[in-house]
């Protein structure tokens, strides 16, 4: 299996063996258990679609509901595919558990970032505003400035870098390193950051996958 579906718990510190500290994230990795398996001939590519935690059947609709029984499982909260040639490996229904990972392994984390509302150049873009406050410019300290020409072109480009919506995206951090594995606690630690609030649902994949 290429990976399994995670919740950051949160982020502590780590003690290497060299007795160096480094920040590390909290990981929980509970079995998955194989709610589809795609193929070329139904799906037209190959992958492997996984579910974790258990979902209320009253919050669970008709097609959703039949998806799980296809598979002879109850409603999962969350639902993520893996890409695999081998689904011929793989049962379903049948579970995977953490004990895909091993300690040293460096693996890609993907996950929806903090959504941080509607802000402005120098939060979303790193400006560092149009000056001083001096000359009259008493609430231009985290302005934009100018943004075209007037004449020519007479417009603002696409694209150009502006004050709006910032986070709530897809992230993936790459080569995080598996620093920790409690296999009786289904616990990850990882070395570094990791995308999204907690509680949030990770993609954990083995790095030769992605």
């Amino acid at each position: 299996m290429s990976g399994l579906i995670g919740k950051n718990i949160g982020m502590s510190s780590f003690f290497l063996l060299n007795g160096k500290n480094v920040s590390c994230t909290i990981l929980e990795v509970k079995p998955c258990h194989i709610v589809q398996i795609k193929t070329i001939e139904n799906d037209g590519y190959f992958s492997i679609q996984l579910g974790i935690d258990d979902k209320k059947l009253k919050k669970t609709n008709k097609c959703l509901l039949n998806h799980f029984k296809k598979a002879g499982l109850s409603p999962k909260k969350k639902l993520l595919e893996f890409k695999t040639n081998k689904v011929s490996d793989f049962i379903l229904g049948s579970s995977v558990n953490i004990k895909i990972f091993k300690e040293g392994e460096l693996v890609n984390v993907k996950g929806i970032s903090k959504g941080k509302g509607f802000q402005g150049v120098v939060k979303r873009h790193n400006f560092s505003g149009v000056g001083e406050k001096t000359h009259g410019q008493h609430n231009r300290l985290r302005a934009p400035g100018s943004i075209g020409a007037g004449s020519d072109p007479s417009r603002v480009f696409k694209g150009k870098k502006m004050a709006g919506r910032m986070g709530k995206k897809s992230v993936t951090v790459k080569n995080l390193t598996i620093l920790k594995i409690d296999f009786d606690y289904n616990i990850m630690i990882l070395k570094g950051s990791v995308p999204g609030t907690k509680n949030s649902y990770l993609m954990i994949q083995k790095k030769e996958w992605n």
